[in-house]
Order: structure tokens, then sequence, then C-alpha cells
């Protein structure tokens, strides 16, 4: 079964139009030469986003991640969040072509299915269509652990109160994201849908459904969650996600 792209087409809303316009504008001008494309996903180029709710997500591609230095392009980030209040933050992923092109398992899906071109040629185009198998769904956790543990730490370690709630809400998500990849072959989709991808879990998982809903909830709702119950929690998940990994691994090695 063939993976389809999450994002048809850009719908743009009328709100939002400026503001990409000048992201696009701002990263040319600042990494002038560096850039090969730019990509966005999420609720903005879906048409979905609610002004003061929701976030700007990017993508950019180039030769050389180390040509666009993090910080000129935090500059770049809060000049654009004073001037367009009606977005919560602005996240910017970067990548290189040769990530795209080698690991289309990893960076590959993201930019072909996830993401959509909203600047330069679309790499990802040149990404093979991707087979939903235990290979992909393994290939696609790679950094999954690095990711969790990384997010752990600045939970733990968090004292802002704002800090912490935005850990837990993308700590919720990416828990929920993780367990959604384990039953791709039962939905033969990708969803960016948080809710959708809740039922999902539920419907196909093993697991406690009561640890999905928290997380859910905490997900939509992180201002007055325990962090080490919370804690707790997400560690029980990711224990499970774990083991169902490890499974699917030596499955696939029996079969090898």
């Amino acid at each position: 079964m063939i993976l389809e792209k999450v994002i048809n087409r850009i719908v743009i809303q009328s709100e939002y139009k400026d503001f990409v316009d000048k992201y696009i504008e701002n990263i040319l001008t600042e990494f002038k030469g560096k850039i090969h494309s730019i990509y966005m996903c999420g609720s903005i180029p879906k048409g979905t986003a609610k002004p003061f709710k929701s976030d700007a997500d990017f993508t950019i591609v180039c030769v050389n991640p180390k040509d666009i230095d993090y910080e000129r392009l935090s500059k770049i980030k809060d000049r654009l969040l004073e001037e367009y209040p009606v977005l919560t933050k602005i996240d910017t992923t970067i990548c290189s072509i040769d990530d795209v092109l080698s690991k289309p398992n990893e960076w590959g899906f993201w930019v072909k299915i996830i993401c959509v071109c909203i600047y330069g040629h679309d790499v990802g185009e040149k990404v093979p269509p991707i087979n939903i198998s235990p290979e992909f769904i393994l290939d696609l956790n790679t950094e999954t652990k690095e990711e969790v543990d990384r997010i752990h730490r600045l939970l733990s370690n968090a004292s802002d109160n704002t800090m912490k709630t935005r850990y837990i809400k993308g700590y919720s998500k990416r828990l929920i994201r993780a367990l959604y990849s384990l039953v791709l072959e039962d939905t033969g989709v990708w969803q960016d849908d948080i809710i959708k991808m809740k039922n999902a879990i539920l419907n196909y998982c093993e697991i406690d459904s009561a640890l999905v809903d928290y997380l859910y909830a905490c997900y939509l709702d992180s201002n007055n969650v325990l962090v080490e119950e919370f804690l707790g929690i997400a560690d029980e998940v990711y224990s499970y996600f774990e083991n169902a990994l490890n499974a699917m691994a030596a499955s696939r090695t029996s079969f090898d």
C-alpha cells in the first residue's frame, strides 16, 4: 500500500497569506543563495488555521544545513511573531537535499508526504513512492527515542509554566504520533488530524485506552497538568511503543 500526500493542494486563508509571503521573503534575503526550497505543513496550508490558536510549521531544504544560522533564523521568527500576533509560534525544520533523497523513509517521508512546497522546486517529487511496511515504520521511528528523551529532559528541567505547558502539549502529540505509526498497516493513510490518530490507535492498538485518552486530554489542555504524573504516564506509553517496535523488528528479522 502506497502512502498518499497529506495535503493535496494549498489553501492558505487570507489572514495568513501576507505572513507566509513575508516569511519566504525574509528567509531568502537573510540566507541569499543558500535555500533550495521551502515547505509548510499543518493547518495553515490546509486552510484550517485558527487565529491566535494555530502555529506555523516550515521546513527549509538546502544543500548544507550549516549554512542556516539558527540565531539569525530566530530573529526572523521573533520579528514576524511581533508583526503577526495571530500566530502562537513559528517552527522551522532544516534538512539537506541529500537527507531527503538518501533517507526516503525518514526525511523523504516528511517532505513528500507531510509537507507542501511553497517556494522552489519540490524535492519530494524525486522521492520514490513510499510503501507502508514494517521496514518503513521502523525507519520512520529511527529518531523517536532521541526526540522523546530530549523533550523528557526539557520538561523535567522546566521551571517556567509557559514552557511546561508547551512541552507537555508537544510531548503528548509526539507520543500519539509514534503510536499512530504502529497502526499504519491497518489504516493505510498518514493522518495529521490528532483526533483521527487517537481514534485509530484506540481501534487497532492493544494499549490501555485510558493512557491514550490522558495524552489526548493533555494535548488539548496542558495548563493544569501535573508534570510528575504526566512524565510517569508518558514513560508507560513509550514503554508500550518501544516493546511494539522491538516486536516488529524481531518479526521482520525472522522473515529475512
